[in-house]
């Protein structure tokens, strides 16, 4: 995934699932900046005090629903999601700047464990995807 979102060194990375921390910290030795939203307080609390222990100045946590992203800095030129979603949240599509890349597990249309992980690019404000490989993730809680 970290590959596939081809992230640069100025580039402000988003990732939703935040967990234990791990790939935030992977992603803030790649970029200028990480934005990792999690939903679960304990989890939250947990990965934020790890990275900070760790020296991970440059991880921000967030409490939010991550499918909601984080407005507040976005749009972001860089986004992961660590969460399978059925419908990709139209909060994050509006949150990826131009030229940005999204990677993300998407359940496919015909529901079951099937899941994909897919690029998705804006190129000239249009969003544009591709399949990249078969992928099995925990769902994208939201609500």
């Amino acid at each position: 995934m970290t590959e596939a979102l081809g992230v640069r060194p100025d580039d402000a990375a988003l990732e939703v699932g935040t967990g234990s921390g791990y790939q935030a910290a992977v992603l803030s030795l790649l970029c200028r900046r990480v934005i990792t939203v999690e939903r679960e307080p304990v989890l939250a609390r947990h990965a934020a005090a790890t990275l900070q222990r760790l020296g991970f100045t440059n991880v921000h946590v967030v409490l939010a629903d991550g499918a909601e992203g984080y407005q507040a800095e976005a749009p972001y030129p860089a986004i992961l999601v660590a969460a399978a979603a059925r419908r990709v949240p139209e909060a994050l599509l509006a949150q990826l700047g131009e030229g940005g890349r999204m990677v993300i597990p998407v359940e496919e249309p015909e529901g079951g464990e099937n899941q994909d992980l897919r690029l998705y690019r804006r190129k000239g404000g249009e969003i544009v995807w591709e399949v990249l490989f078969p992928v099995r993730f925990v769902p994208l809680i939201t609500g």
